[in-house]
């Protein structure tokens, strides 16, 4: 009887650490530019189509990355983990926009920042936004795929 008991054991063992194993290897991470690839390729909805990565930029231990899903603006957000790897957290794109503007979530050590994400086709030449009664230009550069950042004006001291 102990045989078989110990012979048991032995095989739960085996699968145990070969499914942890197993788990471990297949789990992507954002942590380089081809990994982000196949992170994003490997969400539902964004399997087959074209990815164009444009910015990676990391705040801490937050990394946003701006891209072109189908040549649509889009972006991912990837939280690191404490073995140091980068899983994803939100993900979002825009259909029928050449230029669009997202919102991500960063630390609060860092500055609210808005993020413009154009692709080729885009034509504006000049970003203004209102952020807290503030108004906020920005110029771009039209026809160019690129990521441009805003920061939120600071606070005046009376708010």
């Amino acid at each position: 009887m102990k045989k078989r008991d110990l012979t048991f054991l032995i095989i739960l063992i085996r699968l145990v650490v070969g499914f942890s194993i197993y788990q471990f290897s297949n789990t992507l991470y954002g942590n380089h530019k081809e990994s982000i690839v196949k992170v994003i390729k490997s969400i539902k909805g964004y399997e087959d189509k074209s990815i164009e990565i444009l910015e990676i930029k990391d705040f801490d231990d937050v990394r946003i990355v701006g891209f072109l899903y189908n040549d649509r603006p889009a972006y991912i957000e990837f939280h690191k983990n404490n073995r140091g790897n980068y899983k994803w957290r939100s993900i979002e794109d825009r259909q029928d926009e050449t230029l669009s503007f997202f919102l991500p979530l960063l630390p609060n050590t860092i500055r609210p920042k808005l993020m413009y994400v154009s692709n080729h086709e885009n034509k504006i030449t000049e970003i203004q936004v209102n952020i807290d009664g503030h108004l906020v230009e920005q110029e771009i550069l039209p026809k160019k795929a690129m990521i441009t950042w805003i920061d939120f004006p600071k606070k005046d001291k009376k708010d």
